[in-house]
């Protein structure tokens, strides 16, 4: 299953997308990719999230794009009908588990607690999402998870910046940071797609420069 998971260290973070308007889904994903952002989580948080899905699917060629907030089976079906090559919950259940074994598609669970990571880690995944980072402990907690888990990565999401992004990336237990900071709401209702890709370029720039001092 390992395998899977290779597009998250293609890729060390990740947007959290929200689409108010059908309409900005590819030049967001554009500018994004342009940037040198491919791995784009679009959330089903609004109505036209499914339908994102499937048009940067189509039309944007160089991301891998991902569907967020999934939170059932049916949903992760309908995500991957869409063209969603992974899928990202806020939690995790066994329907969840099931739906990426049987799909092929690479599942990252949320999970925060011993608790929660135990079961991801047990079902045999071994990337979490965890969410929400700000007001879960944060960079100390994942680094004190590594005791017990060992083996296992995680993504936070929710409180990550360009500011705080380094605190969590430098942990050896981090596999990438996501984020909506990456995708400003006044920035997209103003077309501001300069914005956006620039945004992308500090992030990736500062990513990479986290991972070489981490070498």
């Amino acid at each position: 299953m390992t395998d899977l998971y290779q597009f998250v260290d293609a890729c060390p973070v990740i947007p959290v997308i929200v689409i108010d308007r059908l309409e900005t889904a590819i030049p967001l994903a554009e500018a994004l990719v342009a940037g040198g952002i491919t791995t784009l989580e679009v959330t089903l948080r609004t109505a036209h999230g499914l339908q994102a899905i499937r048009d940067i699917a189509k039309h944007v060629p160089n991301a891998f794009v991902g569907a967020g907030t999934v939170c059932n089976a049916e949903q992760f079906q309908a995500v991957v009908d869409a063209g969603a090559r992974f899928v990202v919950s806020p939690g995790s259940s066994e329907a969840l588990f099931n739906a990426s074994r049987d799909s092929n598609i690479p599942l990252l669970p949320g999970a925060v607690t011993a608790t929660e990571v135990m079961a991801v880690a047990n079902a045999g995944f071994p990337i979490a999402k965890f969410f929400p980072a700000g007001t879960s402990g944060g960079a100390p907690a994942i680094k004190a998870l590594s005791g017990p888990f060992p083996a296992m990565r995680f993504i936070p999401t929710g409180g990550v910046s360009l500011d705080n992004m380094s605190d969590y990336l430098s942990l050896g237990n981090i596999s990438a940071v996501g984020g909506s900071w990456l995708t400003p709401k006044d920035a997209i209702e103003r077309g501001d797609y300069d914005r956006l890709e620039q945004l992308a370029r500090d992030a990736v720039t500062r990513a990479h420069e986290v991972q070489g001092e981490k070498v």
